[in-house]
């Protein structure tokens, strides 16, 4: 089994009255298969309305299936009794950093969520240590959050969520607050995190250029998985991406444009670099 699973994952709102009574029901994630192995860098894409971030809240334990199983290192969700170590298995990042911090001192921040389940306080501060260098916010260790720019407060989440060592980082829009270089800085220490720490992460996000180098991407639309495979594999069908009423990376875009000009490039094209090599062979051709 995957670090993550679920089988037949169905999530609905219910809507009541003033009187509490029914009033509507909105199946946010409808029918859900997917499984997540360890290890691996995850994307889930979808429009506002998807329920790509409803899902995610079920991967921490935060809300439980209506219908259907989810799995978290082959902990059952529903289960109260595993919540805590579910939530210490994978761990949650939101979009907004300030809702997260609550310490006066960085290196109070990041230590406060192990300190929380018991760990001792000398391995603690080892934590710490490690884990802002892992996002390059050792040298801020003494400085106070509201000081940092909103990437910067970011990675200092993402350091408090590594203190704990969880196998697996969800992250719901992490960047959706974020100016452009903030969310470089985040994408390049989650990938840092994966790569070098093995931790799976799982990024749910709108931003198409966040997901060029993931692993695996899963599209989500009215709750459902309409798409799913690599980055490359889900945007060659950039048609179909279109109609979800999603973007594709602007590489990927100015390649459609120019294959369906006449120029003969092949579809998927992710990164400037391939664009170029691309057009270079095209031109030997002619």
């Amino acid at each position: 089994m995957g670090i993550v699973k679920t089988e037949n994952l169905t999530f609905e709102y219910i809507r009541r009255d003033e009187e509490g009574n029914v009033d509507g029901i909105t199946t946010a994630v409808d029918n859900v298969n997917m499984e997540l192995k360890q290890g691996e860098f995850i994307a889930i894409l979808g429009h506002n309305g998807s329920g790509k971030s409803t899902l995610a809240k079920h991967f921490n334990a935060l809300v439980s299936p209506t219908e259907g199983t989810v799995w978290v290192d082959g902990m059952d969700t529903r289960e109260e009794d595993k919540t805590l170590k579910i939530r210490q298995t994978a761990g949650m990042v939101f979009q907004n950093p300030d809702n997260q911090i609550i310490c006066t001192l960085v290196d109070e921040e990041v230590g406060f969520g192990p300190e929380n389940i018991g760990v001792p306080t000398d391995e603690i501060w080892e934590r710490v240590e490690k884990s802002l260098k892992a996002v390059g916010m050792y040298q801020f260790r003494h400085a106070s959050p509201n000081k940092l720019s909103g990437g910067q407060k970011q990675r200092v989440a993402i350091a408090g969520i590594v203190a704990m060592k969880p196998k697996c980082i969800v992250l719901d829009e992490p960047t959706a607050m974020l100016d452009p270089m903030g969310r470089k800085e985040v994408i390049h220490v989650l990938h840092e995190l994966n790569k070098k720490e093995g931790v799976t992460i799982i990024l749910i996000t709108h931003y198409m250029e966040e997901v060029i180098d993931a692993d695996r991407v899963y599209v989500m639309d009215a709750g459902k998985v309409v798409m799913s495979g690599t980055p490359k594999a889900v945007f060659s069908r950039v048609e179909e991406l279109k109609k979800l009423r999603l973007d594709v990376p602007q590489v990927t875009e100015l390649a459609f444009e120019l294959k369906k000009s006449g120029i003969p490039l092949r579809d998927g094209i992710l990164t400037r670099e391939e664009l170029v090599q691309e057009l270079v062979k095209a031109g030997k051709s002619d």
